[in-house]
């Protein structure tokens, strides 16, 4: 997937504009790098379009995930994308559908399994049968 295909599905899902989807898409892309393991941030990146690449920051040298829940990265989403924790909640839900659409299955599962319980509510919507099936405006 390219890059102004995942924007615009992020524009879609979260029915906001390209803009908006740029800064929910990268502040939830940023928290999560922060979650996951340098070497899951890395398997990530290279599936990805190159300016959401860059927005991982995918460094070698970094193994070593920042252990937080689902509630810290919703509020470290919403601080960085200027929403509050509803618009947070529904933008990483959008991101994360639109991720599992654009990298192989079993990179979306990897990414999954470094994730705790309590990001289920936040996983889950990506994962249900049709979830990355796009429905009219």
């Amino acid at each position: 997937m390219n890059y102004d295909t995942f924007v615009d599905q992020v524009a879609r899902r979260t029915r906001s504009d390209s803009e908006r989807a740029v800064v929910l898409t990268r502040a939830t892309l940023e928290t999560l790098a922060e979650r996951l393991t340098g070497g899951e941030v890395l398997d990530l990146a290279v599936q990805l379009p190159a300016p959401l690449r860059l927005v991982l920051k995918p460094s070698p040298g970094t193994e070593a995930a920042d252990r937080f829940g689902a509630a810290e990265f919703l509020a470290r989403v919403g601080r960085r994308a200027g929403v509050d924790e509803a618009a947070a909640r529904d933008a990483v839900r959008a991101v994360f559908t639109t991720l599992r659409e654009a990298i192989s299955g079993g990179e979306f599962d990897d990414l999954v399994t470094q994730l705790p319980r309590d990001y289920r509510g936040m996983v889950e919507p990506a994962l249900a049968p049709g979830a990355t099936l796009l429905r009219p405006a």
